[in-house]
């Protein structure tokens, strides 16, 4: 009997997707809440809000992913957000209305969108399930839906303990 170790994780062809790398970085995502400029903190007056924006500083959101919101419980015009946007299209990376945790999500989607699959082709993936940060739910479903096409299996886990998740048949 031989007394040889044998990795059989690293001899099994196993290629693992940590999608903590994908993550949004935090020091990325700014928030840009429209309740500062209301007047009363419940009216937008078209003028002041012009002027404002105009005297904004910014290069705080460049290269940033920019949430454009409204944390007031007040009636913003679809304008508001569009003239918002005018402003930081030049700095900002992305920019989208809603809250950080919609932006949050939208990066995270998009940087997984830039997953190479083809890097995955015939491939055993497996999409590492536990690390020092929670993972979304959302990022697994499209991480497995854009590997589909390409991988010859797909699995949840730790190489050394996977779930099957799909086999090319």
């Amino acid at each position: 009997m031989s007394d040889e170790i044998v990795n059989k994780v690293a001899e099994s062809g196993l290629v693992t997707i940590d999608l903590e790398k994908y993550l949004p970085k935090k020091e990325e995502i700014a928030v840009f809440d429209l309740k500062d400029f209301l007047f009363m903190g419940m009216i937008l007056k078209e003028k002041d809000f012009r002027e404002a924006l105009r005297q904004q500083d910014w290069e705080k959101y460049r290269n940033k992913n920019v949430a454009i919101t409204c944390t007031a419980d007040a009636i913003i015009p679809v304008w508001a957000y569009m003239l918002v946007t005018t402003y930081l299209q030049p700095v900002a990376k992305e920019i989208i209305v809603g809250d950080e945790k919609e932006i949050y999500k939208a990066v995270f989607l998009k940087n997984i969108s830039s997953i190479h699959d083809s890097e995955f082709t015939d491939k055993r993936v497996v999409l590492k399930g536990c690390g020092e940060t929670p993972i979304d739910d959302f990022a697994y479903a499209e991480a497995t839906r854009k590997l589909l096409p390409v991988a010859k299996s797909i699995m949840y886990g730790e190489p050394c303990s996977t779930v099957p998740v799909y086999k090319k048949k």
